[in-house]
């Protein structure tokens, strides 16, 4: 009896051959609980939003073939956009290495040497594991590197509140210690200046000391029992909060410590940059303006590969062109906002043209911010960092 060990991904199977795609579904049907296929051309948008499937497989006798299947998806339908999937593509031994450009370049995320006889069948079940555990892992809602930054930096600023309290605490305590000290010292002064006066005939107009002596020994006694007392108990009431302050400090040293460790790490990490230009000379000019900063940099000339690798990537900013061949940039910045996981990710248009209504409608669609080519390197850096909410480096 078959044992289904995947019952929660949605798989389907698109093949020109109904042949092809059941011999597939057999494949995969005893560890995977739902499978559809579409092998009808006329209805393949139809078909995918009936399957809403999680793991796309494409079984066509030919590359090409599974090349224009995609390419009519994203052409006739938005469905393929609005949920990350994962496409294994089928080939022939004299197709791996053009396979392996195609998924290394992101339009496909793995292909399976297949056909016409596939000498390890377990090789596609693999493949389509693989890709369930991605998804399952990207719908946990890891935070982009740009919010993790952000908490790192929160905390690094408590680090640095929590250091300012403690230590105006202890300059409290110790200007409290010493005032008392003093006031002490002070009043000690005063009375026996004033002891000395009286004694010495200083005031003879006013007092007439009979007894010197004994006038001295209460006055001793006064500043003993009426002042210095006082005062030590009021110095020793001090002493707790000390303590308290010391034990506080000790009790924050390890959490500080793992704030330091935690920033140190957050200077490590990379925020990611999709930049979508069909003009290589211009991703190069973007390149070579941000390599200073701490950025990785993932580059698509079109549309199509642009929704190919987010599909896979979850970017921190992306750099968008306004003119592109088949979908343009404020059509491709509105696809990206009708994606619930990708609609927060800020946008920032490249544009040749600054008239009103290009602005207006790159705005529209959806875009952060907007700058007119050709840029120059500051404004671009400026730019880049406003909208990731980080500081440049290096200026």
């Amino acid at each position: 009896m078959a044992t289904t060990f995947n019952t929660k991904s949605r798989i389907l199977i698109a093949a020109d051959s109904a042949a092809n795609a059941s011999l597939v579904k057999k494949l995969l049907e005893d560890e995977f609980g739902t499978i559809a296929i579409s092998t009808n051309p006329e209805r393949i948008v139809e078909e995918y939003q009936e399957a809403q499937p999680d793991v796309l497989v494409l079984a066509f006798n030919g590359m090409d073939k599974s090349q224009r299947y995609c390419l009519g998806l994203y052409r006739l339908g938005s469905e393929i956009q609005q949920r990350p999937i994962r496409i294994i593509m089928l080939c022939t031994k004299e197709e791996v290495r053009h396979a392996y450009v195609l998924c290394r370049d992101g339009l496909f995320d793995d292909y399976v040497l297949f056909w016409p006889v596939s000498n390890d069948a377990p090789r596609l079940l693999m493949a389509v594991h693989h890709a369930t555990h991605e998804l399952a892992s990207m719908a946990t809602q890891q935070p982009r590197a740009v919010e993790f930054l952000a908490q790192a930096r929160r905390l690094a600023e408590l680090e640095t509140l929590l250091q300012e309290r403690i230590a105006a605490d202890d300059a409290s305590l110790a200007s409290t210690n010493t005032a008392l000290k003093n006031t002490e010292h002070d009043i000690s002064v005063a009375l026996d200046g004033f002891s000395r006066r009286i004694t010495s005939g200083g005031m003879h107009g006013m007092l007439e000391v009979k007894d010197a002596a004994g006038l001295k020994s209460e006055f001793a006694h006064f500043r003993r029992e009426a002042i210095s007392a006082p005062l030590e108990a009021l110095t020793q009431s001090v002493q707790p909060l000390a303590r308290q302050a010391e034990q506080f400090r000790a009790s924050c040293t390890p959490y500080m410590e793992s704030m330091r460790a935690l920033s140190a790490l957050a200077d490590r990490v990379q925020p990611t940059l999709l930049v979508i230009d069909d003009d290589e000379f211009q991703c190069k000019l973007v390149a070579k303006a941000l390599e200073a900063q701490n950025y990785e940099l993932a580059f698509a000339h079109s549309g199509r590969d642009a929704l190919a690798i987010l599909r896979r990537l979850r970017p921190d900013l992306i750099l968008l062109d306004v003119i592109m061949p088949l979908m343009d940039g404020i059509e491709m910045a509105r696809q990206i906002r009708l994606v619930n996981w990708l609609a927060n990710i800020p946008i920032i248009m490249l544009t040749g043209r600054s008239d009103k209504d290009t602005v207006h409608e790159c705005l529209k669609a959806g875009a952060n911010d907007y700058i007119v080519k050709p840029f120059d390197r500051s404004t671009l850096v400026a730019r880049v960092a406003h909208a990731l909410g980080t500081a440049p480096t290096g200026t």
